[in-house]
Parts: structure tokens; C-alpha cells; sequence
């Protein structure tokens, strides 16, 4: 990315895959990053946990559905350390279980408002910085289920399908500006959101993953190499890391 250093932006960096996240690129050579959730608490203990990194961590809270927040966020990695090279768009939440009928408008509104307009918050934040750089990446993280059917989760798997298709579109309307826009799709990994589910529902969900249940260290990988030069010549893709789920 032409610079010693990297500077990396982590939106929802407090929950099971954010905070594998941010070990993995702690660890990563000559990397800084910028962490930030709406979990202070979640924030300032992984934080805290990194602080022995090589690289330098900085810890912001944030709502990612107030544009305000997610622009301050990026304000101090750019104020602490000259630049923006990556920024990961990890917020985002599961609705009320129930088929469409049932289901309120607040709780489409809650899935748009975080969801959607959590990265795109994000993108709006990243990109004039990264635009006066020539150079960045922006990595999404959509799911599986915006690109499989999953019954009584309708504003989830909209919401998600919808990640997929602004990391498209951003892509190609920042390319010329050397900005490369993607997204994740991961499958069911086992984190908090689990803890209450019965043992027989767990195994439900993993006999539909041909390679079982995946963990959140399975994913990073993806994010890894979206967020280096090894990544160059990749944008407008969905790397879909979900054990096989939607392979049937």
C-alpha cells in the first residue's frame, strides 16, 4: 500500500468475529488498528487484551447506524496516525425470528438501520480519506443468508443480500479512485448469539454445513487477504466461507 505502516479501521470489532478479527491483524506486521463497537465495555477488555501487540490499538465507541459516530471513528484514525488503508464493516444484527406477516416494521427498520446503513455509514466515512490516498480497502461482512433463503429470517437475509450488492456497487464506483470494495459471506460459525439454542438445534444447523460448524478463526483468513496487497486485483466480490452451505 506504499506506506511502512497499515492502518486499519474495525467497525464492530467487540463481538466473537470481530474481536478473532482483531487478534489476527494485531498480529499482522507493521499494522495499527482503530477498534470500535457499541459495547464499550466489550471495547476497552479487547483492547486492552491487544495492548501487548506490536502494533499500536485505539479504541472509539460507536454506533454504526449514526454517521456522525463511524465518521469520528475514522476522524481519529486519521488524526492519530496520518491514514486509512482498510476499514471493516462487522456490525450487525439478527431480527425477530417469524415469518413475514408477523413481523413489525420496526424490525425491518432495526435490521436497514444497522445492517445496511452500517456500511454504508462506513463508506461514506472511508472513502474521502482513502480517495486524497489513492488507495484502499473497504471489506463488508455480509452473510450466507443474502444469498440462500432462510425461513422466518426475512430482514436478516434481505438486509444481507443488500451488503452484497452495495459492496458491488461501491466497487464500481470507486475503482478509478483506486478503492476496492468487498464483502465476506460466512456461514454459521458458533458465537454468543448460540449460547441459548438447545444441543439438537446446534446440530441442525451444522448437518447443513458439509463441513460442520465452522468457528470465527475459520473466516479471518478472508479478511486477511482482502485486507493486503495480495488482494489487489480483487473487488465487487462476495467470498462466500460458509463450509459448504450454499454449495447443495
Amino acid at each position: 500500500m506504499g506506506n511502512a505502516r497499515r492502518v486499519v479501521v474495525i467497525l464492530g470489532a467487540g463481538g466473537t468475529l470481530g474481536t478473532a478479527l482483531s487478534r489476527t491483524l494485531a498480529a499482522e506486521p507493521d499494522t495499527d488498528l482503530v477498534l470500535s463497537d457499541l459495547s464499550a465495555d466489550a471495547l476497552g477488555e479487547l483492547a486492552g487484551d491487544l495492548a501487548a501487540s506490536a502494533g499500536d490499538v485505539a479504541a472509539v465507541p460507536a454506533d454504526v447506524s449514526d454517521f456522525a459516530q463511524v465518521e469520528n471513528v475514522v476522524k481519529h484514525a486519521v488524526d492519530r496516525f496520518g491514514r486509512l488503508d482498510v476499514l471493516i464493516s462487522n456490525a450487525g444484527v439478527l431480527a425477530q425470528n417469524g415469518r413475514i406477516h408477523n413481523l413489525a416494521a420496526q424490525d425491518w427498520e432495526r435490521s436497514f438501520r444497522i445492517n445496511v446503513l452500517g456500511p454504508v455509514n462506513g463508506i461514506k466515512a472511508a472513502v474521502p480519506v482513502m480517495r486524497a490516498q489513492r488507495s484502499g480497502s473497504i471489506i463488508l461482512t455480509a452473510s450466507v443468508a443474502g444469498l440462500t433463503a432462510w425461513s422466518h429470517s426475512a430482514p436478516y437475509c434481505v438486509t444481507k443480500a443488500g451488503v452484497i450488492h452495495l459492496a458491488k456497487v461501491a466497487a464500481v464506483e470507486y475503482a478509478r479512485d483506486g478503492i476496492r470494495v468487498n464483502c465476506v459471506c460466512p456461514g454459521t460459525f458458533l458465537s454468543a448469539m448460540h449460547t441459548d439454542l438447545p444441543a439438537e438445534a446446534v446440530d441442525a444447523i451444522a448437518a447443513k454445513h458439509p463441513l460442520g460448524l465452522g468457528a470465527a478463526q475459520d473466516l479471518v483468513g478472508a479478511y486477511s487477504y482482502l485486507a493486503s496487497d495480495a488482494s489487489r486485483w480483487t473487488t465487487g466480490s462476495a467470498i462466500v466461507v460458509d463450509g459448504g452451505y450454499a454449495a447443495p
